[in-house]
């Protein structure tokens, strides 16, 4: 990695993509501290220290928070950050599975390309200004809402409308950001956003350690020292399955055309272990939160609500039981869209290949199919692990609830997938500008 990023800084074009795209994430993390004017910043804080309820470190908006690297509780104008575009994006996934007229744009290339994304920013707009509206309510019912900043303008109903707006305009102009990475940067620009906001908090989590640690904390260096080792620990795991795949070998056969003779080589498929990444946990973990979600921006204190958080509410058993299953169903889900058995089948037996000991046709397919679904069971184990043990084990081994929450299970799987894709990209790169310097 770091020497892909020396190399990477010798390249002009490269280099100059690299700074374009730190310049538009300090615009982003910016726009994370800027605040929203009409908000009272220490009700806001009081809201989000205070324990249980929606504003706690385990509750729907504490959470969101750390995904955005603390800017929903700083009251920022980025507040919302890239959620509502990742919920469109996803909604629009499993349309494109459902409705055959996505699935036809889905195969018309640049042309196609621009109708979906077209599509996901109108989602993602009716998605921003849905949950800035519930983001509001829940800002109005904590008392956060100041009305002397405003003069005449004292209205608690004009005031939340003037907030939902700004925090709408900050979600769009976060897509914008994203959106110029990936075309102007170095690519991935959500994605960056995404593992810009999770690195700050962690960032922000272990400085306010380090500042105990300073102030006097017998138990401070030793938490920290804990909490990094357990990091590294974890984070190598997802490294070694992040990669790990099966190959599987592929013999074409010698064809002769003419006076030229073609194939005869050896090649492998390869088969990701996770190839579904972090999605399953996304889908998992926001399908059983959507009805607590719901119910704790219309009334946090209904019977619901209470009900809800004590049977089914995050850390209880039943929860964990839930999010399993989910992520089981949502890896074999995804790993039907990724890998079609029988088309890859049909293209290995158009070329004239054939995976050794099996027979071409309906036999290769059933091969594929039986090791496609082997793999996808244990990726799914793995992302149940994941999701599950981890913070049960940083809660066991730290009592300090703000390094527990500074890396939860999606957080650091986005990391490290984040940062493997961009190694990944520079690499490319750097070989395209190789490629272009040999033929010029």
């Amino acid at each position: 990695m770091f020497e892909t990023l020396k190399n990477a800084f010798k390249n002009k074009e490269v280099r100059t993509k690299i700074l374009i795209t730190i310049g538009l994430l300090f615009i982003y993390r910016l726009g994370c501290w800027i605040p929203i004017p009409g908000l009272n910043f220490g009700a806001l804080d009081a809201a989000f220290t205070s324990e249980g309820g929606v504003f706690s470190e385990n509750g729907l908006l504490g959470l969101l928070s750390g995904v955005t690297g603390n800017a929903l509780k700083n009251g920022a104008l980025f507040a919302i950050g890239v959620t509502p575009y990742i919920n469109a994006s996803i909604i629009l996934q499993l349309l494109t599975v459902a409705i055959p007229k996505l699935q036809e744009y889905s195969k018309q290339g640049d042309e196609g390309k621009k109708k979906i994304t077209l599509i996901t920013r109108i989602i993602t707009l009716v998605l921003a200004i849905a949950q800035s509206i519930a983001i509001s309510v829940s800002f109005y019912r904590a008392g956060a809402f100041y009305t002397d900043v405003f003069g005449p303008l004292t209205n608690d109903g004009a005031i939340g409308f003037f907030i939902a707006v700004l925090m709408v305009t900050g979600a769009m102009l976060t897509m914008w950001l994203g959106e110029r990475i990936t075309d102007y940067g170095i690519g991935n620009g959500i994605s960056l956003l995404i593992f810009v906001g999770i690195i700050s908090s962690a960032g922000l989590a272990i400085i306010a350690k380090f500042q105990e640690w300073f102030g006097g904390s017998e138990t401070a260096p030793w938490e920290l020292v804990g909490f990094l080792l357990l990091v590294i620990a974890i984070f190598m795991l997802i490294v070694f399955v992040d990669t790990a795949e099966r190959r599987v070998q592929v013999q074409y056969a010698k064809q002769i055309k003419g006076r030229k003779m073609y194939g005869g080589q050896s090649t492998y498929i390869p088969v990701k272990l996770n190839a579904s990444g972090v999605l399953p946990i996304i889908f998992a973990t926001a399908l059983i939160t959507f009805p607590q979600m719901i119910a704790q921006m219309i009334n946090n204190a209904s019977d619901f609500s209470q009900w809800w958080n004590k049977w089914l509410g995050a850390g209880t058993p039943i929860y964990s039981v839930l999010v399993a299953l989910l992520i089981l169903f949502f890896s074999y889900f995804y790993a039907q869209i990724e890998f079609n058995p029988e088309d890859i089948s049909r293209n290995i037996q158009q070329y004239g290949g054939v995976i050794k000991s099996v027979r071409p046709g309906k036999p290769t397919t059933e091969y594929l199919s039986r090791i496609s679904k082997r793999l996808t069971l244990f990726g799914a184990i793995f992302l149940a692990f994941i999701a599950l043990v981890p913070s049960v084990i940083f809660a066991a081994v730290l009592q300090d609830a703000t390094l527990v929450n500074a890396f939860s299970a999606t957080g650091m799987l986005i990391v490290v997938s984040v940062a493997l894709e961009l190694n990944k990209q520079l690499q490319s790169q750097l070989m395209m500008k190789q490629y272009k310097g040999f033929l010029k």
